[in-house]
């Protein structure tokens, strides 16, 4: 019964369970195809930063073959936070792009690229879904409205 309750809420606030693996608007490219070197360089973060953000060792981050499983798998993870954002702005990748570089005083007057940098990642994407989220809410809510 709670499964149905579940469901129905979640259509009803215009919720979505695949949120998190967006459309590829910024063309990065998904799983074995992604453009590593793509989402370092849209973000401007240098080895280091994403030695931070895999937690590896800055000596091994490469963008081959050979990289390590972390890199790709956080590198993965920013790229489809990118494409979420990068819906709000119709796949804008100029706007997507500033907006990750641009101080959010709703983050602390930090910027989103920032937050990356300095290990907040997970609280970046939570705050960015519940933003979505809000966001088609309320976007059902005035649909009602003026139906």
């Amino acid at each position: 019964m709670q499964t149905n309750y579940v469901s129905a809420a979640s259509e009803a606030a215009g919720l979505d369970l695949f949120i998190t693996v967006p459309e590829d608007l910024l063309n990065l490219g998904v799983g074995r195809s992604l453009d590593v070197k793509r989402v370092t360089a849209l973000l401007s973060l240098k080895k280091e930063d994403v030695s931070k953000i895999a937690t590896v060792a800055p000596s091994s981050v490469r963008y081959d073959e050979s990289m390590p499983v972390a890199v790709r798998e956080r590198m993965e993870e920013i790229a489809s936070v990118m494409n979420m954002v990068a819906q709000t702005f119709q796949g804008d990748e100029d706007k997507t792009v500033a907006w990750f570089k641009a101080r959010n005083p709703l983050l602390g007057d930090i910027s989103p690229r920032d937050m990356i940098r300095l290990g907040r990642y997970e609280r970046l994407r939570r705050f960015i879904i519940n933003a979505l989220i809000a966001r088609r809410g309320a976007s059902a809510e005035v649909e009602l409205a003026s139906a």
